[in-house]
């Protein structure tokens, strides 16, 4: 008798490998981070030029020029990375270039400070896919092996991208009008996804990506945006009065609300739950204090070279430059000792604390040569510090949550540069009688003091312990 035939069976199948990082994708990766973090600093060089200019903006729209691209992007940061987990996190990035674009053209185009913020604000929602996507490929291509100096690169293409925003908005400022500098994104944004396109591959999407739970969104980036107009606005109705008391009140409203609506979801945002982890609390602690410092630096940096130097826009941009020789060069040396995460996250954040203290010393006698060595201790600090505390955000989650990851610990960095831009032009406004020297000092050593007390609370979370 004949036995029945078998059917042949298949081989069970596994995921395929991802390729391995060439040298052209990360070149492209980095160079979208460069871009979308050099629009933060950017118009911080045009700050005297838009003053001026036709839109005759209040001290207040500067500031939510400032920081309106800033606050969408904070926002946004950890539902685009889910976005991207579960949808494809090449298509998000290609998709945020295209938003980038089309918020620098709307830029470009403004003849009012509203529409100016709100282009602001379009670019901000690109700058929120762009971010997210770029690490969580990063981090799936390169091997277990290389994603400390993968991501060591990213890092340093972040930092730099704060310094190329000063050096392309100082030239700017100088040479062009401020509408040169919007203009200028867009065909930049079209060589990007062109180089992305042909460069990035396509990584597998999360088997269980992160929910995108629209009404967590909505209230977190509420909150956000309810803390920074109390912040902003302070100067003009003053601390006690009730449009302030009431926007702080409903800042911390909405993201308690946040936090209950995510315990309670069965797919929210994002489980609060994960800040169980002291590392991964001391890291975003860490990373926001650390943009908190550079992003207040930034702010003032141009308005002390411009207004009490006497420099012109082009040489403002360019006295920042010793900025990159920390960001450059340490974070190489930083991954030699990612083993050690506590003395390079909490010895970092303490150097950007005291070049803060010695920047704010600078008046209008002082060498810049002195000033350039407070940068070379802030750039330093930075380089230390910002490799291991991305790594620990990232480290501390599954894989299956890297847009998640990516987006926490990007989300960190931009709320901190928000509430730096808002508390520093804030300390500004408020002292505008006793003179800008006066009003730098005073908010750069508010600033520092804050970042010190960072530095001791993320050398205590990295201690023994979960």
């Amino acid at each position: 008798m004949l036995s029945p035939a078998r059917t042949p069976t298949r081989p069970a199948t596994t995921p395929a490998a991802p390729p391995p990082l060439r040298r052209s994708t990360l070149l492209a990766l980095c160079a979208c981070v460069l871009v979308a973090q050099g629009m933060v600093a950017a118009i911080n060089l045009l700050v005297p030029q838009l003053t001026s200019s036709s839109l005759q903006p209040s001290a207040s729209e500067i500031l939510w020029t400032v920081d309106a691209y800033v606050i969408v992007f904070a926002g946004l940061l950890i539902p685009a990375g889910a976005l991207g987990d579960r949808y494809g996190r090449k298509g998000a990035l290609l998709c945020g270039l295209g938003l980038f674009a089309a918020g620098a053209t709307l830029s470009a185009l403004a003849a009012s400070p509203a529409v100016l913020i709100a282009g602001r604000g379009v670019s901000g929602a690109g700058a929120a896919l762009i971010m997210p996507a770029t690490l969580s490929i990063l981090m799936r291509v390169a091997p277990p092996e290389h994603r400390p100096r993968a991501l060591a690169s990213w890092t340093l293409a972040a930092g730099l991208g704060g310094l190329a925003g000063n050096v392309g908005g100082g030239l700017v400022g100088q040479y062009l009008s401020w509408h040169a500098l919007f203009w200028a994104v867009v065909p930049l944004t079209a060589l990007l996804a062109l180089a992305v396109a042909r460069t990035t591959p396509r990584t597998d999407k999360a088997a269980q990506a992160p929910a995108l739970d629209p009404v967590g969104t909505l209230l977190l980036t509420g909150g956000l945006f309810a803390l920074l107009f109390g912040i902003i606005e302070s100067p003009l109705y003053g601390w006690t009065s009730a449009r302030i008391l009431a926007a702080f009140a409903a800042g911390a409203a909405l993201v308690a609300l946040f936090v209950v609506h995510a315990l309670r979801s069965r797919a929210p945002l994002f489980d609060p739950r994960v800040f169980a982890s002291r590392r991964l609390r001391a890291a975003t602690l860490g990373t926001a204090a650390s943009f908190f410092g550079l992003f207040s630096l930034f702010y003032v940096n141009s308005q002390y070279l411009q207004y009490v130097k006497g420099y012109g826009a082009a040489r403002a941009g360019l006295a920042i430059i010793p900025l990159t020789v920390g960001m450059a060069l340490v974070p190489r040396l930083a991954a030699r000792w990612s083993g050690r995460p506590r003395p390079l996250a909490g010895g970092g954040l303490l150097l950007i604390g005291l070049g803060l203290l010695g920047a704010s010393t600078a008046g209008a006698s002082t060498p810049y040569a002195v000033y350039a060595c407070w940068l070379l201790v802030i750039s330093a600090g930075t380089g230390l510090c910002m490799p291991v505390l991305t790594l620990s955000v990232v480290g501390s989650l599954p894989a299956r949550q890297a847009g998640l990851g990516s987006g926490l610990s990007t989300s960190a960095r931009e709320v901190g540069a928000a509430l730096g831009v808002a508390v520093t032009g804030t300390t500004l406004a408020s002292h505008t009688s006793a003179g800008f020297t006066d009003g730098m000092a005073t908010a750069l050593r508010v600033v520092a003091l804050v970042v010190v007390a960072a530095a001791a609370l993320v050398t205590a979370g990295y201690g023994k312990g979960r």
